[in-house]
């Protein structure tokens, strides 16, 4: 009970003080983050949980799917056909080249690691959280198709990292786990089928009730978190990837269901946010104060510095070459690439997978040195940095890649200067 109490008083505390910390930069996952770690096994010792506990795997894992599920459904196709170039080039060449260069970095950082380890570290390590840069893409100043553009990207790299963090975890465990990876594969290809059938059937069905029947805002609110449920756990009954399923399903519930939804998501984007602020706080309990309890890795906290940094930036500006984005501009989006909740999870869910002790050290500390140096970092610079941005670029005659007015893509909405 007295970690109970002291999770209560922290989210009061933290509720009432929200916008003046943010005011400050301090974000709410640098907050439970560091709590987490004060008060867990690595610091005052008063909550406990480890790391390969269930409740800590299925509250991150629900976390997870909510947001793919209801990222992926906000896609508005019409509203992102400005951006498709750029996102496109960010998603198709950038994504894959920042998991090549995080596992080539990696096993430069930990030559003992073997290359399925590496790879299973940048794959993880590759998806961005536009929330953790939410002063970034909700603020005015910054021109719109740069929000709209890192708020694409953080929507939709979570659920195509996917596919490859379950395959290099399947690669890794393959020595002890004959045919592991073909396993996956299976798991994969049956989580894409169940998304498809059941969020198409789902959007359809609401569609239906919605033009027939009369339905409720809160009722609408309420079938449509269930409807990503639903897939998700549908998936998992039957064998397959979870992740997978929720996201593709996002894409056809819209689909399927016309947009009839589309003012009725609140509900799940709450419920994805409250679940992710807890897993921060957990997360910091069970991994990140243990870990940074250990003391300084060097290896780790440099192979952190490089994930942030050259891993991210390098392949931004190769996929951008070619669409006259300005320097600056491809500076800012390169920085503004934090690692959130997905990179949480996967390796939430990697540590419950791995027989190694060895390779099991590896990749939770550069993990989660990565993972704790981005929150720390994205969250202290978002608002100054896209403060300083949209000034300069006001400064200068703006490209149309960098033109402003309203951003209206996926959670984040807001109005442009």
């Amino acid at each position: 009970m007295a970690g109970l109490v002291i999770i209560a008083a922290v989210v009061v505390l933290y509720s009432l003080c929200a916008t003046v910390l943010d005011r400050a930069s301090i974000t709410g996952p640098l907050v439970l983050l560091v709590v987490g770690s004060v008060f867990g096994d690595g610091g005052l010792d008063v909550l406990h949980i480890a790391v390969s506990a269930e409740s800590l795997r299925v509250l991150a894992e629900l976390a997870l799917a909510i947001i793919l599920f209801s990222d992926a459904s906000s896609i508005s196709v019409s509203s992102a056909r400005g951006e498709v170039g750029i996102t496109g080039r960010l998603l198709g060449i950038g994504l894959p080249l920042t998991i090549g260069l995080g596992a080539v970095l990696c096993h430069v950082c930990f030559p003992a690691a073997s290359w399925p380890l590496c790879a299973l570290v940048g794959s993880l390590l590759a998806p961005t959280d536009a929330a953790l840069g939410l002063a970034v893409v909700t603020n005015p100043l910054v021109p719109r198709r740069v929000r709209e553009t890192l708020s694409i990207e953080g929507g939709l790299n979570d659920g195509l990292a996917t596919p490859f963090v379950y395959f290099f975890l399947a690669l890794s465990l393959s020595e002890s786990t004959s045919g592991h990876w073909r396993h996956a594969l299976v798991e994969l290809a049956g989580g894409i089928v169940v998304g498809i059938v059941l969020g198409g059937a789902a959007g359809w069905l609401c569609r239906w009730a919605c033009a027939r029947l009369s339905v409720g805002d809160r009722h609408k609110q309420l079938a449509f978190l269930a409807a990503g449920l639903l897939v998700f756990a549908t998936a998992l009954d039957l064998g397959f990837n979870g992740f997978v399923a929720a996201y593709v399903a996002g894409f056809a519930f819209a689909i399927g269901s016309k947009g009839v939804l589309d003012d009725a998501k609140e509900l799940s984007d709450d419920a994805g946010i409250y679940t992710s602020f807890a897993v921060w706080l957990l997360f910091g309990v069970a991994v990140a104060g243990p870990i940074l309890r250990l003391g300084f890795s060097w290896t780790a906290l440099l192979y952190a510095c490089l994930s942030l940094t050259v891993i991210r930036m390098v392949p931004v500006a190769i996929a951008l070459i070619g669409t006259k984005t300005r320097p600056l501009t491809v500076s800012f989006i390169g920085w503004f690439g934090p690692r959130g909740l997905a990179s949480v999870v996967f390796l939430i869910v990697a540590v419950d997978q791995f027989p190694h002790a060895s390779d099991l050290r590896v990749l939770v500390t550069a993990a989660t040195w990565t993972i704790v140096l981005s929150v720390v970092l994205h969250g202290l610079t978002s608002r100054p940095f896209a403060a300083a941005f949209g000034r300069r670029v006001q400064g200068s005659s703006a490209t149309p890649e960098e033109s402003s007015g309203p951003a209206t893509i996926g959670r984040f909405r807001t109005s442009g200067s």
